[in-house]
């Protein structure tokens, strides 16, 4: 087998082919025991008792670590007391050959040693060395530079490059129908049975049967989530509560997942009768007594046709249905490089010095990817490049900086450290040009509860490639989301119920691949935690709001400016313009969608370079106070002592009885609105209603333009003819009466 040498050179080359090359140095090497590039010597493994020992290891080291001109390798006897020196080869690093992906391996040759006076020495050593890329295909597989003080197989496991699938997802469907000739211990008392289903570490249960009988009905759905490959069967217990506190099992049956219908669509599927097994309890031994008269009808099926949603609807990377028969052809690739970070923060101390071992973690679809760590590195550099197939440009993909806190071993010493945040950053796919190389920095930024931390800023290079422009605008008229999740849509309740389970699901199978991607690196990637409450998200969307509503806001104080007549020749314009919609009301929504493109185009310049990243001032980060972070930061449920637990109590009364008068201020608008016709008020109805029959009347012998002419100038008059006292419609409708009399 081979071992490998590089060393990067600064030179950044776009290509058709890949989104960066960086050139740099390769050693192929076949025989030989230590490696040395300046200060930089790489001992390789013993192999005791043989001639033509062969070491299967690839190695890379980093520009900033040569520091010489030439590449020595030598090869040495281990000897308990002193190794025997046996001979070396050097080369010079300004006479290595260039080579560049996709050309052909450069074919190794062998290479007499020599001693260390350059005399021929005996043996040869088989060589070969060329100016490469990261884009060769030893380079994931390789030992670097960087990774200098991680020793062992674990070490070397947990610092290199690894891609990762998650699990593929299942919403699993139980509809319990009904069971028969149930037999309760107590035969003189009416049952309450009800069905618990048990998946893994989800439990759910049906409502009490109405039917209190020996033959119960439910008729219920319980919803699971499933993953391939189906580890743990569906177990069903048909339970009897016979006191507060104590059910009696009437009935079990297990059902394995891997011989239950798949359905793709939402027809139908035939509904079977199971079974149900008793557990007796016979001289201490629990033994297993079949009860063919007693069964229960249930109608089970794997569900194919919806997205399991183990991500925020916000920014989903994957939108497809679970059963690949439903897929249609992805539109376009997706590359990412993620090429180094500047400006890292120190996140552990190692010898008495701070330092940070840091790594990245992509995640697109159900394909995950992480780099290799750079060892104790405050401006890591990965140089690293993926791809994925997309499938729907409205998607997102998140990538995270993390400190890598397993290694030496250090997870199992630390009583189980976990690898610290270092930021994240969303791109979303559809604010990306077609063919386009985005090559920018973002900052990296993490909430802790002392406030926001700006934590460095990585460098990522972006391309999205569409394969047909047509077929991607026209997913633009598609649902978002499959057909299943509108045809039979679930309920909020178990969107969140379910992505939790899938959250949790997904975390566990990562967690047990090797080398493990952990638990608090797959929650964090997935923002398990976003829907709890949080004093400055509330903030935050509350100013979102008044964002959206700003332009109408803004709308509605420029035409109380023309109708005031604050600049007399924009509204004589507004006035000629009126004057022209009314006479030719053809003109009115081509003039509208014209003024809607012109707007566009006009905004054109202003578009945005890069794609958008984290906002410290829309989330409200900036000024946060700290018990609101510290309320974020707290468990659930809550840890803090009772008296913080009050006041907090206490703010979120007061705040939402705010959000409580906001709403009922709304609903009273509505009821208003209800009552024109509703002759709760007999006289403001009476008035509406001959209201409506004289409107009728002179709008019928009234021709629309004149109607629409004197309506419209009434409303742009000179301030002279107006009154600041409320109009007469606006005080008929502020006194109508709404339904807040009648609440306690």
């Amino acid at each position: 087998m081979t071992s490998w040498s590089r060393c990067n050179i600064s030179m950044f080359v776009l290509s058709k082919q890949k989104i960066y090359l960086q050139k740099m140095l390769l050693v192929l090497v076949t025989l030989t025991l230590k490696l040395s590039l300046g200060t930089t010597r790489v001992q390789l493994g013993i192999l005791r008792k043989k001639q033509i020992p062969e070491w299967n290891q690839v190695f890379a080291f980093s520009k900033e670590r040569i520091q010489a001109s030439m590449l020595e390798v030598t090869v040495k006897d281990k000897d308990f007391v002193k190794d025997d020196f046996i001979g070396r080869v050097l080369f010079d690093l300004n006479e290595v050959p260039k080579r560049v992906p996709p050309d052909s391996p450069l074919a190794p040759q062998w290479y007499r040693l020599e001693d260390r006076n350059g005399n021929k020495a005996k043996g040869e050593l088989m060589l070969a060395v060329w100016m490469g890329t990261q884009a060769d295909e030893a380079f994931p597989d390789a030992w670097h530079s960087d990774a200098a003080t991680v020793s062992g197989a674990d070490g070397l496991a947990n610092i290199r490059s690894k891609v990762y699938l998650s699990p593929k997802l299942w919403y699993l469907r139980v509809n319990v129908i009904e069971a028969q000739d149930l037999m309760p211990g107590d035969k003189s008392r009416f049952p309450e049975v009800f069905v618990r289903a048990i998946l893994g570490n989800q439990t759910l249960r049906t409502r009490i049967s109405m039917s209190k009988t020996i033959n119960p009905m439910w008729n219920e759905d319980l919803m699971f989530v499933a993953a391939e490959p189906f580890e743990e069967p569906l177990i069903l217990s048909v339970e009897d509560r016979v006191a507060a506190n104590k059910e009696e099992v009437l009935g079990r049956c297990a059902i394995p997942l891997q011989y239950v219908d798949r359905r793709l669509d939402h027809k139908p599927i035939n509904s079977k009768w199971y079974n149900l097994e008793k557990h007796v309890i016979v001289e201490g031994e629990k033994k297993k007594e079949v009860k063919f008269a007693s069964r229960i009808h249930m109608r089970i099926c794997l569900e194919g046709g919806y997205h399991v949603l183990d991500e925020s609807t916000h920014y989903s990377s994957d939108l497809r249905p679970t059963a690949k028969q439903l897929w249609k052809s992805s539109i376009g690739v997706l590359e990412l490089g993620i090429l180094s970070a500047q400006g890292l923060s120190p996140m552990k101390t190692k010898d008495g010095r701070a330092t940070t071992d840091a790594y990245c973690v992509a995640k697109y679809g159900q394909k995950w990817v992480r780099t290799r760590t750079i060892i104790d590195s405050f401006t890591p550099k990965w140089n690293e490049q993926y791809t994925w197939e997309v499938y729907d440009p409205c998607t997102v993909i998140s990538v995270g900086v993390f400190d890598n806190c397993h290694l030496h071993g250090g997870g199992d010493k630390a009583g189980g450290a976990r690898d610290s945040r270092i930021g994240k950053v969303r791109i979303r796919l559809s604010t990306l040009e077609t063919d386009r190389v985005y090559t920018h920095s973002y900052p990296l930024l993490v909430l802790h509860p002392s406030g926001v931390k700006k934590m460095g800023e990585i460098h990522l290079a972006v391309r999205f490639t569409c394969s047909s422009l047509l077929n991607m605008m026209h997913l633009y008229s598609h649902p978002l989301l499959p057909k299943m999740h509108y045809l039979h849509p679930l309920t909020v309740n178990q969107l969140e119920s379910l992505r939790h389970q899938a959250t949790q699901i997904v975390s566990m199978r990562l967690s047990r691949a090797e080398p493990p991607l952990r638990k608090e690196v797959v929650e964090y990637m997935l923002d398990v935690g976003s829907h709890m409450w949080s004093m400055r998200r509330s903030k935050a969307n509350f100013l979102r709001i008044m964002g959206v509503l700003g332009g109408l806001i803004a709308v509605g104080k420029w035409f109380d400016q023309i109708c005031n007549w604050k600049n007399p020749i924009t509204t004589v314009l507004i006035h000629i313009l009126f004057l022209i919609l009314v006479l030719y009301p053809e003109l009115i929504l081509p003039t509208i969608f014209l003024y809607l493109f012109l707007i566009g185009v006009w905004y054109y310049r202003w578009r945005p370079r890069h794609p958008p990243h984290m906002d410290t001032r829309l989330s409200c980060a900036d000024n946060a106070h700290p018990d609101e972070l510290d309320e974020e930061f707290d468990t659930f449920p809550t840890s803090r002592p009772n008296d913080i637990v009050r006041m907090r109590y206490d703010r979120l009364r007061s705040i939402a009885g705010r959000i409580q008068t906001v709403v009922g201020d709304l609903a009273t608008q509505g009821e208003r609105l209800q009552s024109l016709l509703s002759w709760r008020d007999p006289r403001a109805t009476a008035l509406f209603v001959i209201f409506c029959l004289v409107a009728a009347i002179v709008l019928y012998v009234t021709p629309f333009q004149v109607v629409a002419l004197i309506t419209g100038f009434y409303v742009l008059r000179h301030p002279r003819f107006r009154h600041k006292l409320p109009s007469v419609p606006l005080n008929f409708f502020r006194r109508l009466p709404a339904r807040t009399d009648c609440m306690l």
